[in-house]
Order: structure tokens, then C-alpha cells, then sequence
């Protein structure tokens, strides 16, 4: 149980779901690792057991080269259930399936001159993600309402709307909402426009947004710093910037070059639909049609971003794989810097030690009124002790939100599809998908492969379409 001394909460319980994670995990440990205020334990739950011991053994050697700092206690979980038993946080980070087969979602459709950016949220692949987790978030979701029906779920995982959707479907009495950084890079993109056009030496926190849309698909409608409208300078920051692009970086290379941006498709649909776009330039182009900015690798090069092949998660991992080696065995030492990331924040805020505003993943309530209610959508809410509010957004303006309703009814369609496991069903919203440009005989025979490439996660499902 929690105890509260001194201005402190101790003594509380993390459940981490996808615990041997060597990214989101160490950002965690890190994180916590900074607080002086909060203490416990975190429960370390992943299928791969030996990843799960290498980050318990990990975290318990952070006090060894960090002294003072916050006290937590990792172990790993040998279930599910003894994970979330008496937990009072849950966070889930889980890779659906593996790279092999994100290899797939990715790479398939390009046989049909179908290119994806990122593909795990929209289009083919983002779909056939969806199909594979849903199932294994209605287990995460039953065993929350039998073992922590009171904790509060924080989701990183993609993709995030269906899967925060996901886990109300199965629990509505659950306390969950999902957390993404993309509109913080918009926030930064913001601030350094203002500096440069503005004068002042402007940050994100100085940066005032009101968001709205679904997840990887936020626009903002009102962007401030210190009191000053945003929105006539980035129309003329915009024109000025629309063919060349704007890099704030110019010194990323090798790996960290498939995550470059100029963001030239922002401030596109910006000058397009009169509305601030506020995510990654790789996620807003797989939400509109295709043939926008996806059309193919020379267009995608115009556009001045980037595919991201499966080939770097690869190499990624394997770099990542021997970076959890040498923490483990001591050869490096664990060192640690804020991530950006607001989770432990939020924890901070509903434990009372904190309060503030930010954007996140929750069912409508009203605060978008002209989206369906019940419909997970993306946009600030008000963190303070106990609670997590909703703030009131306004309506979707009338230029995206055909754009915006599409996705959201795409969404719902897939949701029931995997509710029900009826590919039939999942064929519907696939074919028609903003990046499927091809004949509805063509997509379904691209479904079906896609399905085929990923059936060991799919075994549920009825192949009779």
C-alpha cells in the first residue's frame, strides 16, 4: 500500500507489461531513477524471461554508479496475475510479435506500390499490428480487472487508439489512457520557430496547445508562447519554409537518417486545410492518401523525410541487444538523463506530488463533440491528485474532419473485426485504407498474404475470406 511521508509517496507498485524491453524499460528506470519524491517497486513481466532478468538485474545496479538516487526495487514477475497482483500503476510496452514479422507489415504491400513511413499505426500495416495485439490487450485487460481493477494503466504501445480502445472494450471500469511524444515534438518544432522569428529564448513548456484528432493524426487549434498567437507567424513561417523545408539538426547521421524530417508535410497540410498538424512527418503522410506524399521512394525523398526499413530495427536491436549485455554484466555502467517522456510525471500527478495539463489518449466524453462518443481520441487532459480530466477541445474544424471521421470509423471497423475475429470484417476497413491505392481484388490478395506472413499470431482468426 502506498505511504505518503514527508511530502513523499513510497512503498508503491509498478507493474511493467513488456518488462524486458531495452528502450522504453531503461527510459522508465531512468526516470525514476531522478524522482525525489516517489519510491517503490516495479514488477517486470515479458514473455522473454531472460530479457526480463537482464533488465531486474539492470535497474537493482543503478544505486551501485548513481548514488541518492530514488530508491526502487526490480524483480521479475513469473506470471501475468503476480505481475498486476496489488499493483497501483500499470504500464504496457509490448512488441506485437516480432520484427519478422513487422518485416512484413512494412515490405509486403510495397510489392503492390503500396510504401509505408513507419507502419505501425495506419494503413496495411498498422492493421495487421492491430490484429495481433488486440487480442493480447483483451488478456491484459481481463487480468487488471481480476488482480488491480484500481490502478491506473498508462499504454505506450502502438497502435495506440485501438489498443487503448482495446482495454475499455474488455474493462470499461478501467483506469487507463495512452501516452505519445508527438505533439511534443510539434511543441518543439514551435518553439524553435518562435525563437527564430520572434526573438527569445523559447522552450516546449513555453509552447500553449489545444489538440485534437486521434493518435499520431493530432492537430492543434490553438498555438501560443508567452500569450503571443502562433498561428499568423507559422502561416508565414510556412510559406517561407513550404518548398525547402526547415531542419533544426542538421547533424544526425548514419541509423538516426530514417527518422530525419524537414517537415515539409506539416506545414503542407497546414497551408492545405488552414490547421496546425502536430506529429512526425512519417505518421501524418500514412493517414492521407497515398499517392500524397507515399506515392514512392523518390516522392517520399521530395518530401523530404524518410521510409523507416524494418533492416534498421534490426540493426537496432542488435546494438541494443549488446548494449543489455554489458549493463548486465557491469562491463558499462547504467547512466541516465530525462527522456522527454511525461509518464513518471503523470504518476507524480495522480499520486499528488504534481499538477499540469498535457495530451493523451482517453475515450470521448464530450470533449471532442462532433466524434463519437466513447471514441479514443488524443487530447490535453488535467492531471492532479487522483484524477485524470478530459480537457474541453472544441469540435474538429470542418477542413480535416473528413480526414479525421474516416480514421476514426476505419478504427472502430477493425476493432470489431478483431473483437470478433472476423478477417472478413478486417478485409472491409483494409480495402479501404487511405495508402491501399490499388483495385479491391489486388487488396485482398494483399491481405491475404499479409495475413498468411503473420498467421502464427492470427491463430484465433477464421481464414475464410
Amino acid at each position: 500500500m502506498i505511504q505518503y511521508k514527508d511530502n513523499k509517496a513510497e512503498n508503491i507498485k509498478i507493474a511493467y507489461i513488456g518488462g524486458g524491453s531495452r528502450g522504453w524499460a531503461w527510459g522508465l528506470m531512468s526516470d525514476l531513477a531522478m524522482q525525489k519524491d516517489i519510491s517503490g517497486a516495479v514488477a517486470l513481466y515479458d514473455i522473454d524471461v531472460d530479457a526480463a532478468k537482464a533488465n531486474e538485474i539492470i535497474g537493482n545496479r543503478i544505486p551501485e554508479t548513481n548514488p541518492g538516487c530514488a530508491e526502487w526495487k526490480y524483480a521479475v514477475a513469473p506470471t501475468l496475475e503476480n505481475a498486476l497482483q496489488g499493483a497501483d500503476f500499470v504500464i504496457i510496452s509490448i512488441l506485437p510479435g516480432t520484427f519478422r514479422e513487422m518485416e512484413s507489415d512494412v515490405h509486403a504491400p510495397e510489392a503492390y506500390g503500396i510504401y509505408q513511413s513507419v507502419g505501425d499505426t495506419a494503413g496495411p500495416g498498422g492493421i495487421l499490428r492491430a490484429l495481433r495485439a488486440i487480442p493480447m490487450f483483451e488478456v491484459i485487460a481481463r487480468a487488471i480487472r481480476d488482480n488491480c481493477p484500481d490502478a491506473w494503466v498508462i499504454n505506450y504501445t502502438n497502435p495506440m487508439t485501438l489498443l487503448v480502445s482495446t482495454l475499455y472494450r474488455v474493462f470499461p471500469g478501467i483506469k487507463a489512457f495512452g501516452c505519445c511524444h508527438e505533439v511534443f515534438g510539434t511543441q518543439n518544432f514551435l518553439a524553435s520557430m518562435a525563437r527564430e522569428e520572434l526573438g527569445g529564448d523559447y522552450t516546449r513548456a513555453d509552447v500553449k496547445v489545444n489538440v485534437v484528432g486521434v493518435n499520431h493524426f493530432t492537430w492543434l487549434t490553438e498555438a501560443r508562447v508567452k500569450g503571443v498567437d502562433l498561428y499568423p507567424v507559422y502561416r508565414r513561417f510556412s510559406l517561407a519554409h513550404a518548398e525547402t523545408g526547415y531542419v533544426r539538426d542538421q547533424s544526425s547521421t548514419g541509423l538516426d537518417d530514417y527518422f530525419m524530417s524537414c517537415e515539409r508535410v506539416k506545414m503542407d497540410l497546414f497551408l492545405r486545410f488552414g490547421v496546425i498538424a502536430a506529429a512526425g512527418d512519417r505518421h501524418l503522410a500514412e493517414f492521407v492518401p497515398g499517392k500524397w506524399y507515399l506515392k514512392d521512394p523518390e516522392t517520399v525523398k521530395a518530401w523530404k523525410f524518410m521510409l523507416t526499413p524494418v533492416s534498421y530495427r534490426f540493426a537496432d536491436l542488435e546494438k541494443r541487444l549488446a548494449r543489455s549485455r554489458r549493463l548486465r554484466s557491469g562491463e558499462e555502467a547504467f547512466t541516465f538523463a530525462p527522456t522527454g517522456e511525461e509518464g513518471v510525471r503523470q504518476i507524480r500527478a495522480i499520486l499528488g506530488l504534481d499538477e499540469f495539463v498535457t495530451n493523451v489518449n482517453l475515450p470521448n466524453l464530450g470533449q471532442i463533440p462532433n466524434l463519437p462518443r466513447g471514441a479514443i481520441v488524443e487530447t490535453n487532459a488535467h492531471f492532479r491528485a487522483g484524477t485524470v480530466r478530459p480537457v474541453f477541445a472544441g469540435e474538429i474544424p470542418m477542413s480535416i474532419y473528413p480526414l479525421i471521421s474516416h480514421v476514426v470509423g476505419e478504427q472502430q471497423t477493425i476493432l470489431d473485426a478483431a473483437i470478433s475475429r472476423d478477417l472478413k470484417l478486417a478485409l472491409r476497413a483494409f480495402q479501404s485504407d487511405p495508402l491501399v491505392t490499388i483495385g479491391l481484388d489486388d487488396a485482398k490478395a494483399l491481405f491475404k498474404t499479409m495475413c498468411e506472413n503473420t498467421k502464427e499470431y492470427l491463430t484465433e482468426y477464421r481464414f475464410d475470406f
